[in-house]
């Protein structure tokens, strides 16, 4: 009888356990679908990707240094902030990445082949704000690094909605009005012109990842899960490169595609490492910089993307450093310009001056870089810079990318303002703070400039 009893007893101990094992592991499914979804908040376009515990992410610290299991890592929740990236057939036509490649596109961005991205590069990719909206025409920008990528391919979206699509006023209305189709043709025909123009208007590269990995981890290269996977594919017309960034547009748009990287690896190979050996000088060895435990985008990188030649310097032409070495700035101009402006910068400082090539683009866009944060200007009169006279007073659009923008701040210039003009002005902000930063950089460009708000708080 007591037999019975202590079998009866184990048994419902046993069913017990198996009971509690069961609602363990049901709530532990439930815990990653919230955790999943949580951490996809305004994604208004679910996608079919699966959280990838055992990538990169998690044997990374913020340096980009990979990091034993277990070891300075995100918790397991974090790492669904970056799906699986969009993943294309090995059979669509493209060649595989080689060891060789990826050892020099290490190189090349990081000065060694063991860094790997940053988290927050990782999660960068280009997105838009809802289609006929205020901002319809900008992208959706985050921080660290990638930031800077994402508003200067900013600019070539706004001059292909402005000045080069067909049929369309160039107007301000005109930008708010853009549908969902539209912005993504400015996205596809501003990565296609980046691209062409990097590869000397004779090739453009386009990188995606494939679902195979060709290169494996040797002790001299630490692999990300993400590289060893590309397919490269070249294109000699511009139009045809444009067609397949937009037949594949989802992985430079889709969330946990790795866009931002992916356009930039796109860049570096239409650019080719032979030219980048030529655009460079002894100041510049490597495109990325490390910086408050990520990576920022040096000067370079930038006017790859403006000019098409990673010329380290912002002045025009060539000049003699220090010690008489030969420093490469930018040689002509582009459609897209450049202004900046820092409360630390030395202006005795001839070789931080941006040159009349970047400050007088031919198109009036610039990408700004304003103590060190990156903005866009811009007017919807093509013929601003061509035409002396309409220098005298237009209207300038500024778009700063922070959340809190809800639409493009509208600034009146008046380059013929009386003196007491400006002196009210100086008077209204005080003696140490006369301007904001934002009306400095147009004073780089305009010096003698008033600058009207239009009702707007200026930005301190």
């Amino acid at each position: 009888m007591n037999m019975e009893v202590s079998g009866q007893e184990q048994s419902s101990e046993q069913l017990d356990l198996e009971d509690i094992s069961r609602k363990i592991s049901f709530l532990d499914k439930w815990r990653q679908i919230f955790s999943y979804h949580r951490l996809r908040t305004n994604n208004t376009t679910p996608q079919n990707h699966e959280c990838n515990h055992t990538s990169a992410d998690e044997n990374e610290d913020t340096t980009g240094i990979p990091q034993p299991k277990g070891q300075g890592h995100l918790p397991s929740s974090g790492l669904c902030s970056i799906p699986k990236p969009s993943i294309i057939s090995s059979k669509l036509g493209g060649f595989p990445i080689s060891l060789a490649m990826t050892t020099k596109l290490r190189q090349i961005l990081f000065g060694n082949t063991v860094r790997v991205f940053s988290y927050n590069w990782k999660k960068a990719y280009f997105r838009f704000h809802d289609p006929f909206s205020e901002l319809a025409f900008t992208l959706e920008v985050g921080k660290g690094g990638a930031r800077s990528i994402q508003m200067a391919v900013q600019g070539s979206i706004i001059k292909y909605l402005l000045f080069t699509r067909k049929g369309k006023d160039c107007n301000l209305g005109s930008l708010r009005e853009i549908s969902k189709k539209e912005q993504d043709q400015a996205l596809a025909a501003a990565l296609a012109g980046i691209l062409w123009a990097a590869g000397a208007a004779q090739k453009a590269t386009i990188c995606l990842v494939s679902e195979e990995t060709y290169v494996a981890s040797t002790p001299d290269y630490s692999v990300d899960n993400f590289t060893e996977r590309l397919q490269l594919f070249e294109f000699l017309e511009k139009e045809a490169a444009e067609k397949f960034i937009y037949d594949h547009l989802q992985c430079f748009r889709g969330e946990g595609s790795h866009g931002v990287i992916l356009f930039l690896y796109s860049l570096i190979f239409s650019r080719t490492f032979e030219r980048l050996q030529m655009d460079l000088d002894v100041t510049t060895t490597q495109l990325l910089q490390p910086n408050a435990g990520g990576f920022l985008c040096r000067q370079a990188v930038l006017n790859m993307i403006l000019t098409g030649r990673a010329s380290p310097h912002v002045f025009n032409g060539c000049e003699k450093g220090k010690s008489q070495e030969t420093l490469h700035g930018v040689l002509t101009r582009s459609d897209v310009g450049y202004l900046q402006w820092g409360k630390d910068a030395l202006e005795d400082d001839r070789l931080s001056q941006v040159g009349s090539m970047l400050k007088t683009p031919k198109l009036p866009i610039w990408l700004c870089n304003i103590n060190g944060n990156y903005s866009i200007l811009f007017c919807t009169n093509r013929q601003l810079l061509t035409d002396w006279k309409m220098e005298r007073r237009f209207d300038l659009y500024f778009y700063s990318g922070q959340p809190s923008q809800k639409k493009p701040v509208h600034l009146t210039i008046d380059t013929h303002s009386h003196h007491w003009e400006r002196d009210q002005q100086e008077d209204k902000h005080g003696p140490r703070q006369r301007f904001s930063p934002v009306e400095m950089a147009i004073r780089t460009k305009w010096s003698e400039a008033t600058i009207n708000w239009n009702g707007t708080v200026p930005f301190f």
